[in-house]
C-alpha cells in the first residue's frame, strides 16, 4: 500500500509526550508506528487485518533501530480490543473511511478503504475500552465525515481535545482533519491549520518545517 499525506502528517502531528505504550490500529507499511517510535521511547503494538501488510509492517520494524520495542499483528480490531489486557496512553489511526465510493477490484484496497472493515462505531467502542484513563485517541478523517464521527466518539464518552484542519491548497476547502480525542471534556478546544501546497501547486513553508526532518528530500512541486 502507498503511504499516503493523510499517515504521514498524523504520525508527526500526534503528541506523544508522556506516552509508554502505544497502539497502532490498520498499520498498513507501518509508518505511523514509525513516527511514534522515532519521536518517543514507547512501546508500540501495531495491529493490521491484510496478512501482506503485516508482513511488511514487521519488516520495516525489524530494519529501524527502534526494532526492540516495535510489533505488528494480524488480527481485527473489535477482536483485539476485546481480548487484550493491555490498556495504552496513546492509540492512533488511519482508519478505513470510504462509505460510498464505488469498491476498488482489489479487495486489498477494499478491506483498508471502506468502513465494512471497521466502522467508526467499532473504533470508537473499541478505543473507549483499552484507552487509558488520561491517554490520547488521534485519528484522520475526511473532513466531510467530521461531525458523524464526533457524534459516535461521544456516545463512546471520547471528547475532542484538539483538531488540525487540513487543507490540500491555499485557498481552497478542507479535506482532511486531524483529531485528538480524550476520556474527559476539555475547557476549549485547541485547533490548528495546515495549508500542504501554494496555489501554483509548491509545497508550503509549513509543509517543509513541519516534515524536513523525516523525508530524504523534499521536491519543489
Amino acid at each position: 500500500m502507498k503511504t499516503g499525506t493523510d499517515a504521514i502528517l498524523l504520525g508527526v502531528w500526534t503528541d506523544v509526550s508522556d506516552v509508554k505504550k502505544a497502539l497502532d490500529i490498520g498499520s498498513g507499511s507501518g509508518i505511523i508506528s514509525l513516527f511514534i517510535a522515532a519521536r518517543s521511547e514507547a512501546s508500540i503494538t501495531a495491529i493490521e487485518i491484510d496478512s501482506d501488510s503485516v508482513i511488511e509492517s514487521n519488516s520495516n520494524f525489524e530494519s529501524s533501530r527502534f526494532n526492540d520495542r516495535m510489533r505488528a499483528l494480524k488480527i481485527d480490531f473489535e477482536s483485539y480490543s476485546t481480548s487484550t489486557d493491555s490498556k495504552f496512553d496513546l492509540i492512533v489511526s488511519n482508519p478505513p473511511f470510504f462509505t460510498d465510493d464505488l469498491h476498488s477490484p482489489d479487495e486489498r484496497k477494499t478491506r483498508t478503504r471502506h468502513t465494512e472493515s471497521l466502522s467508526f462505531r467499532q473504533l470508537c467502542k473499541g478505543v473507549s475500552l483499552i484507552l487509558n484513563t488520561n491517554g490520547k485517541f488521534t485519528v484522520v478523517l475526511p473532513y466531510s465525515q467530521y461531525e458523524e464521527f464526533c457524534s459516535v466518539a461521544r456516545d463512546n464518552k471520547l471528547y475532542i481535545f484538539k483538531e488540525l484542519l487540513i487543507f490540500p491548497r491555499r485557498g481552497a476547502e478542507p479535506n482532511r482533519i486531524n483529531i485528538e480525542f480524550r476520556k474527559y471534556k476539555s475547557s476549549s478546544i485547541e485547533k490548528e491549520y495546515f495549508i500542504i501546497r501554494e496555489e501554483n501547486n509548491k509545497f508550503t513553508d509549513q509543509y517543509r518545517e513541519k516534515l524536513d526532518n523525516y523525508y530524504t528530500s523534499i521536491p519543489p512541486e
